[in-house]
């Protein structure tokens, strides 16, 4: 999420998912033509059907909620919004948007309105910057979680990171222009910026405000305590000066796509945390385990690393950055304060004066978010992670309770239960369409004191090494796996793999999973859990959607594409209580045509479209893949809905159980503008009259914001 260098330590030797497919395939191309006994086996193992509905007749259900609402809509009931290039929100006729929450807006009675020039200093009682994932969670009259209530609630908003250029009154000063310690104004403002918002909004006379009186506002970041759980917690690999027990770690970072749960929590992600830290020379002074370690996960990466160790207070909460193994052992320094991080962190929206817990047992990685499969009372709960770094791989976590319905008010408690102790596991794509679920586990599949990658010693170990134990079990490599989304009825998981270039998929490497030579505008994977059944270990797949400028050949424009629904860089995902399946983009390939969108569509099913011949070239050769693929753009009835501001990435979705308000966020407008002129050569977006669809006024700097979305005669969104 978010443009940045991307982080690539992944250098075992399993088979990335180009080669599992291109494998397949190669069997395939044979039977091009023809429909063979051995196709018709293939496309048996994919579940595919001759014909495939883009609606439904079922009755979706609220996540979380176990109520019925409406079924699945037949059709989308708005024009396409054209492409945009201007600074404003577009949304189609007779919507309206308006920035409900932006970066800098109190939380609190008494505090000042934001000055947006850099000299606020209060981001603990502020909104953070750059808006990424969020959840709401409705509010009853007695003030407990009611997943069914639409006029009031708590929205809880990850901010991932900062804008810089925006956020100081003269831009970062660092260390070396500064005595050597960064201006600790700048570090507190930097991190009470990142981190988590939780704050009440209501709808009153149709119009949606913060109550900046609520009990329930709060801001989590990268100063506050919390707790850490689940199998990894008090772990040697866990003690550090900061948390000589292993069991406490200072806030959060870097959170990017988020997740609920079915008590009515909220799941931060850490995605880019690693590179936070930095790290001298040490390798001398660490086991090889722990070199091993620090490797894998790309520590000590120079591109975010912000000096905050070089604040010189005699404070652990700045120094703990600087994870060199200076000391006599992990208790004097901070070598281990990485491992504290890339977990998922669980919030209790509704008791703010509790810590947050960090659950360790979903595994530790560049968490691109936790998705959780419509809970189902007697069943294990189930979460679908993402590790969005290039070769990667993606995950799932089964709790080992079932679910009991009668502790959906316990909190953190509830998920003590649930969410500290479960299994893990990778995913393997097969080369015959179907895959598997490797478990992750302590004493199973050579994860124990003889694997010849890491000793595992425990589970614990398993959790914080969860990258090296998926390298041993023969993970397939991904692309860089963004949001994902599961459907309410159908419980298939879709998946969005944001793009790809040469180093990564040469022409002599291509795929049915990706089948064009320089993938520049990325796809959506989709997969089935076999019998429907989110714990099961295995699952048959295919692709959903290309991405693609309208006006490619059929060869690469494989979804088919039009000016109405042209995309690239598929990011954050949303599939609603309705069944509809919203895409969001963080793209720089077609910069040049329009800024970063939202587009809404009628998902099918696994296996409702069928073979193509794809045939692209690249600059080391040309590549002819014989691919399943989806529906076309067309028969789902893609289109664009949303078209955000200059400079900005649209990420963050929610719908709200009576389809009548949307909540998405607009991130780092402006980004690609100069220091000098603190973006506002690129955007001045919002207008300070809250109408997100107006042009800002001159001299604004740009602001990351959550936007809230109307049907102007009060009906449902996009029917």
């Amino acid at each position: 999420m978010g443009h940045h260098p991307v982080e690539d330590s992944n250098t075992s030797s399993n088979r990335t998912f180009d080669s599992v497919v291109s494998a397949r395939l190669s069997r395939r191309q044979l039977l091009k033509g023809s429909a063979s006994a051995a196709t018709i086996g293939v496309i048996g193992a994919l579940g595919l059907s001759a014909c495939g509905s883009s609606s439904s007749d079922s009755t979706p259900a609220q996540p979380g909620s176990g109520q019925p609402t409406t079924g699945t809509p037949r059709s989308l009931g708005f024009e396409a919004v054209p492409t945009s290039l201007e600074d404003r929100v577009r949304v189609p006729a007779g919507y309206r948007a308006e920035v409900l929450f932006a970066k800098g807006d109190p939380i609190e009675d008494g505090i000042s309105e934001y000055l947006n020039n850099g000299t606020d200093v209060d981001f603990d009682r502020r909104s953070g910057d750059e808006h990424d994932g969020m959840w709401f969670f409705g509010i009853s009259d007695t003030g407990q979680y009611d997943p069914n209530r639409s006029d009031r609630g708590i929205l809880c908003i990850n901010h991932e990171n900062l804008e810089d250029n925006t956020l100081h009154e003269t831009g970062v000063i660092s260390a070396a222009d500064n005595s050597g310690s960064r201006p600790k104004v700048q570090v507190d403002r930097e991190m009470n910026g990142h981190g988590v918002s939780c704050i009440e909004v209501r709808r009153n006379n149709g119009e949606w405000q913060v109550v900046r009186s609520s009990p329930y506002n709060r801001r989590v970041t990268i100063f506050t305590e919390m707790d850490v759980k689940g199998p990894a917690a008090g772990s040697d690999l866990l003690r550090s000066k900061s948390s000589p027990q292993g069991t406490k770690r200072w806030g959060t970072m870097n959170n990017c796509a988020s997740g609920y749960t079915p008590w009515g929590t909220y799941i931060a992600a850490e995605e880019n945390w690693y590179a936070y830290f930095t790290k001298g020379d040490d390798a001398a002074s660490r086991s090889a385990d722990e070199n091993t370690l620090v490797k894998r996960y790309g520590v000590g990466s120079a591109w975010a690393y912000r000096e905050w160790d070089t604040i010189d207070s005699g404070s652990d909460v700045y120094a703990r950055f600087d994870a060199t193994a200076a000391g006599t052992d992990p208790l004097s320094d901070f070598r281990n304060e990485p491992n504290l991080h890339g977990y998922v962190t669980e919030i209790d929206p509704f008791r703010p004066a509790q810590r947050p817990r960090v659950r360790t047992a979903f595994g530790r990685f560049s968490h691109e978010g936790a998705w959780a499969a419509p809970a189902e009372a007697g069943k294990p709960l189930v979460f679908y992670m993402g590790d969005d770094s290039r070769g990667e791989y993606v995950y799932k976590y089964v709790s080992n309770a079932n679910w009991d319905p009668a502790e959906a008010s316990g909190g953190l408690t509830t998920g003590d239960k649930y969410l500290d102790d479960g299994k893990l596991y990778v995913a393997i794509f097969n080369d015959d369409g179907t895959g598997e679920w490797k478990e992750l586990s302590y004493g199973i599949n050579g994860l124990d004191e003889s694997n010849p990658l890491f000793t595992f010693r425990n589970q614990g170990d398993v959790m914080i090494a969860a990258r090296l134990a998926a390298d041993h079990v023969g993970a397939t490599k991904m692309d860089r796996p963004e949001w994902a989304a599961v459907h309410p009825t159908t419980r298939e998981v879709y998946l969005t793999l944001t793009n790809g270039n040469q180093s990564n998929r040469p022409a002599d490497e291509t795929d049915a999973a990706n089948p064009r030579a320089i993938n520049a505008n990325g796809h959506i994977i989709r997969w089935k859990e076999i019998d429907n059944n989110s714990a099961a270990t295995s699952f048959t797949w295919d692709i959903f959607l290309f991405g693609s400028a309208a006006d490619r050949d059929d060869d690469y424009n494989v979804s088919g594409l039009t000016a109405d629904n042209e995309f690239s860089s598929p990011d954050g995902l949303f599939i609603d209580h309705r069944g509809l399946i919203w895409i969001q983009t963080d793209d720089g390939a077609l910069r040049d045509t329009t800024n970063n969108q939202m587009l809404v569509a009628i998902p099918g099913s696994v296996g409702d479209g069928s073979r193509k011949t794809i045939t692209t070239s690249g600059a080391d050769g040309t590549a002819s893949v014989d691919s399943l693929v989806g529906q076309d753009a067309g028969s789902i009835q893609l289109k664009r809905f949303f078209v955000g501001p200059s400079g900005c990435e649209i990420t963050g979705i929610y719908l709200t159980p009576d389809a009548r308000t949307l909540f998405v966020n607009v991130q780092h407008p402006g980004e690609g503008g100069t220091r000098e002129l603190f973006n506002m050569d690129r955007s001045v977006w919002p207008a300070s009259s809250r109408d997100a669809t107006a042009f800002g006024e001159g001299g604004n700097r740009p602001r990351s914001a959550t936007v809230v979305i109307y049907r102007e005669d009060g009906g449902e969104i996009a029917v």
